[in-house]
């Protein structure tokens, strides 16, 4: 079972990065997780894990919103690099574990990927994206949707099934 995290907090190392990386690497990570709710939404068989994958679709649906319309303002074309690279990768293995996976075995392995997935994003955040944003109004974006990525794990911790269940 611990084969079934496909991403974890080494995923995202601290680096420096350009505004227009952190634009490719938070439309990634909120692209990755909206993949992923979509799935569990139609997949999931318990209504709390249906529920939270559409939570998580919507939160990062609109996440990629405000982060697209910045980027469009300051004419930033978002730059593929090595983290948003490993994003990518990490979330299309996480989705063909988890179409391989079925009721139960599914909503577990979606939860426990989405607190683990959440954690590396938040490391992200805190050590490589607003540390490395030199625009202002992008420090105030990431800034603003990092307690979302906060209460995520928190919320997915509490319908977590427990271990070896």
């Amino acid at each position: 079972i611990a084969g079934l995290l496909c991403l974890s907090p080494t995923t995202i190392p601290a680096q420096a990065v350009s505004e227009a990386q952190i634009a490719s690497i938070v439309v990634t990570a909120n692209q990755v997780d909206i993949d992923a709710g979509k799935l569990a939404a139609a997949k999931a068989t318990s209504p709390e894990v249906k529920k939270f994958g559409q939570q998580m679709v919507t939160d990062h649906t609109s996440v990629n919103k405000q982060a697209t319309a910045l980027v469009t303002k300051l004419k930033v074309t978002p730059e593929d690099n090595s983290t948003s690279q490993s994003l990518k990768a990490g979330g299309d293995k996480n989705i063909a574990n988890l179409k391989s996976l079925k009721g139960t075995a599914f909503n577990k392995a979606y939860i426990d990927n989405e607190v683990t997935y959440h954690q590396a994003v938040i490391d992200a955040i805190d050590k490589t994206l607003i540390p490395s944003a030199q625009n202002a109004d992008l420090k105030a974006l990431l800034v603003n949707v990092r307690p979302a990525f906060v209460a995520h794990p928190e919320h997915a911790t509490m319908i977590q099934p427990p271990r070896g269940k």
